[in-house]
């Protein structure tokens, strides 16, 4: 007699794969909704998905342009600012994270949260607002970005970057982002992301990989060099712009509590009834998400740094610093010169599935908080979740379209970033801010130990300082 036929019971929970997403509302905690968290890295591995929306939602038009660009700048001598700039917000993100699986509240009814209040909302959320508004621009750039891609791919008669070429294109994304998200279903969002960033992982790293073998070739030398820690005065600029605008930003921190929550972590966690079963379940799904946004963290960094390194290899030794679409133009026919039309090829879909990932990505992610911001000035009830699905799904067909339109009004991508991104560096330090006050919220045994307490305090710091230098910045400026 076998083990399974034995205990029939035990073979059948074996052959059964456990559920990945969570059944029932996912704002709601219900005590007949819990579940007990996995233990090790690959049991939890079936539960990960909110961070590879983030990452999908990272590395797009800021990371392939901007990340791009600065390596065509600064040279390998930033690549070690690369890996500190990103992970230095990763504990930020985690204690927003964690807030929501505690509460089953989102990242927007948190900042709602912190003093002082100007009648109904907090100064955060205000703050929210402005940048919110000037992400309008910036997210204009991500459609224009890969509409300016696709004409170079496929530029219809036009040629490569045309303004006819670029308009149809940049209509076309809008149209299929709104047809293909507007169910608003968590699984497909995530099931989608993670096929983009894989392929946009693969192919950046297949590029870095083959450039020792192409005339732009680096050596080990040249990497050394850039992990060495250097920070040359007249590079203080770039460093901070990069600091700035790579790894997770405010909106992405604000997106990865929504995800948290829609993927199950505090529903299966339950609500707080102050027993130790509770507070074993609730640690174990926040170590899960923990490892959630480890995994993402690695994943975003890496093609980050691989944008960098073809900056750094392939434009900067020729003193190109091509702006916006430029860049795409620019690399794709250095790729063609090199490689050959393959080349040029394989470096185009890259490129697209790193643009299209992010506007997959940003669209639920922003109809998400704006969706709460209205609930939160009385609109409708939050609680009401067919009332809070309709106007998830007003701003995923809303948001894009006002997107193409700032777009074919401004047609200056790099710009557009740039202008979203000072904003949102100057919010994310409203958000670390938040995150240290929403700490002392929780319970003393839902908070974590002093490790991720010092590296909230160095974080938080690190990004508030940003935020001020920023902002002053933006004054003088």
């Amino acid at each position: 007699m076998t083990a399974s036929s034995a205990h029939p019971e035990r073979a059948e929970i074996e052959e059964t794969p456990p559920e990945r997403f969570v059944s029932g509302d996912p704002y709601a905690l219900d005590p007949s909704a819990v579940k007990d968290p996995p233990v090790g890295w690959k049991a939890s591995s079936t539960f990960f998905g909110p961070g590879l929306i983030v990452s999908a939602s990272v590395v797009g038009a800021g990371e392939l342009i901007t990340a791009t660009s600065l390596g065509a700048k600064a040279g390998f001598v930033l690549l070690w600012l690369v890996f500190v700039s990103t992970i230095v917000k990763v504990a930020v993100q985690m204690e927003m994270a964690r807030y929501s699986i505690v509460t089953g509240e989102g990242a927007m009814e948190g900042y709602n949260r912190v003093p002082p209040k100007a009648g109904r909302v907090s100064w955060v959320f205000l703050l929210w607002a402005l940048m919110a508004l000037s992400k309008l621009i910036q997210t204009g750039g991500l459609i224009g970005g890969m509409a300016a891609a696709l004409s170079i791919l496929a530029p219809l008669g036009f040629g490569p970057l045309s303004p006819a070429a670029v308009t149809i294109w940049a209509v076309v994304v809008t149209v299929i982002a709104i047809a293909t998200l507007i169910s608003n279903k968590y699984g497909l969002i995530e099931s989608v992301a993670t096929f983009l960033t894989m392929a946009f992982v693969l192919v950046t790293v297949l590029v870095v990989i083959a450039l020792p073998f192409s005339a732009f070739a680096y050596s080990g030398a040249d990497l050394a060099s850039g992990l060495s820690l250097q920070l040359p005065i007249g590079a203080i600029g770039i460093a901070l712009t990069m600091f700035g605008l790579t790894g997770v930003a405010s909106e992405e921190i604000t997106a990865y509590t929504y995800w948290c929550l829609e993927k199950g972590y505090a529903r299966w966690s339950g609500p707080n009834d102050g027993t130790p079963e509770y507070r074993a379940r609730a640690l174990g799904w926040i170590a899960v998400m923990q490892k959630d946004a480890i995994v993402s963290w690695v994943i975003y960094t890496v093609s980050t740094a691989a944008f960098f390194l073809l900056g750094a290899a392939v434009l900067h030794p020729q003193g190109l610093v091509p702006e916006g679409n430029e860049m795409i133009l620019t690399l794709s026919e250095t790729f063609s010169g090199v490689f050959g039309e393959v080349g040029r090829i394989v470096f185009l879909l890259g490129a697209l599935a790193a643009l299209g990932s992010t506007i997959w990505a940003a669209i639920p992610s922003w109809s998400r908080s704006w969706a709460n911001a209205l609930s939160i000035v009385g609109v409708f009830d939050w609680a009401d979740a067919r009332r809070r699905t309709f106007w998830m799904r007003v701003f995923i067909a809303f948001l894009p379209a006002v997107w193409l339109l700032t777009f074919l009004w401004i047609n200056q991508p790099l710009l557009m970033i740039m202008v979203g991104g000072i904003a949102g560096g100057i919010f994310l330090a409203a958000v670390a801010i938040s995150a240290l006050y929403l700490r002392g919220r929780i319970e003393p045994a839902l908070r974590g130990g002093r490790f991720i307490y010092i590296a909230l305090i160095i974080s938080s710091l690190a990004i508030i300082a940003l935020g001020i230098y920023s902002a002053v910045t933006t004054v003088i400026g």
